[in-house]
């Protein structure tokens, strides 16, 4: 893993003018080993009381930062917030190449190393979604000292089925499933129904658990999936290559202040195997009467809860 190689400026991204910006704030790229990066700034100055916010969205066939806008919009009133955007996704490079989990996660640790230089080596707080979450594990793990607390929103590999789950080299990949999708007669046109707003919705309302999504975030996903090389991050994560081998165990060997959050309703909310962290002492376990996007369904109770939780995090120092 390198660090940025390119200073950030607000810019606008090639080949992607026609998608707006999906939070608030100020637009970065930055040049790095896993390919140009977008990523999103908003709140007070690097001299804020409060430690900086990272934001991750999930992974998914649109996925995008609008997923982690409720969050966004309402931290940067408080502390530095930053949205990165993964590789694949949103205004990040998009290109035809081998999407990996050492890919995301480098993209993260990428992303901290960015938010080091502006605010020091201080920890920081870092909230991911869905299978983001196992990225966000991973980083910690490798890099610790940079993290003060990790929140894992309908974090995946909770499963009861994920246990048995064969893998290949570590992950759920299947080769002959992303050749298929990615055969040129049909890569594209699959791709387009399978991201058109009626598919869209029809996720949407499985992620919900119910007929009432979010109007905007349908909206804008169904922008971001019709930019250039949309189809490519998501061909991998359908075919099992962004899935990890055992992710419990990372999960289990976190020594931070961990803040869980999941819901109840829909297609994503097997969590039978959180038992694995449940009870133990950093791990705080919050259950909303939502579906898996429980930021946008109950953000008023969802934020209480997770300031509640921040507040009794050790406070942050300089390393």
């Amino acid at each position: 893993m390198g660090e940025a190689t390119a200073a950030t400026r607000p810019v606008a991204s090639p080949g992607a003018e026609e998608l707006p910006a999906s939070v608030s704030g100020q637009r970065h790229e930055i040049g790095s080993p896993v390919g140009r990066l977008t990523y999103y700034s908003a709140g007070p100055d690097a001299a804020g009381r409060l430690p900086p916010l990272l934001l991750v969205h999930s992974i998914n066939a649109a996925g995008s930062a609008y997923e982690i806008r409720p969050l966004y919009e309402h931290y940067r009133q408080s502390r530095t917030v930053y949205a990165l955007e993964l590789p694949g996704f949103g205004h990040s490079e998009r290109g035809r190449r081998k999407y990996s989990v050492r890919m995301m996660t480098d993209a993260i640790l990428i992303m901290v190393r960015e938010i080091q230089h502006v605010h020091g080596r201080a920890p920081l707080d870092a909230l991911a979604v869905s299978l983001s979450s196992e990225f966000l594990a991973r980083a910690i793990t490798e890099m610790p000292l940079a993290f003060r607390t990790a929140a894992l929103v309908s974090p995946t590999g909770f499963r009861r089925r994920d246990a048995d789950t064969k893998s290949r080299n570590g992950t759920r990949a299947m080769p002959w499933l992303h050749a298929l999708f990615e055969f040129p007669l049909w890569s594209e046109g699959f791709f387009r129904l399978l991201t058109s707003r009626a598919g869209i919705r029809y996720f949407l309302k499985k992620t919900w658990g119910s007929p009432d999504i979010d109007e905007g975030l349908a909206e804008y996903d169904y922008l971001t999936a019709r930019q250039p090389g949309a189809r490519h991050a998501p061909y991998y994560f359908v075919s099992g290559y962004l899935f990890s081998e055992g992710i419990i165990r990372i999960y289990h060997s976190l020594t931070l202040p961990v803040w869980m959050a999941h819901g109840v309703r829909g297609d994503f909310v097997d969590y039978t195997n959180k038992t694995v962290v449940q009870g133990r002492a950093n791990w705080t376990i919050e259950v909303f009467p939502t579906g898996a996007m429980p930021h946008f369904e109950a953000k008023a109770a969802f934020i209480t809860s997770y300031d509640a939780f921040l507040a009794g995090a050790p406070a942050a120092s300089s390393a």
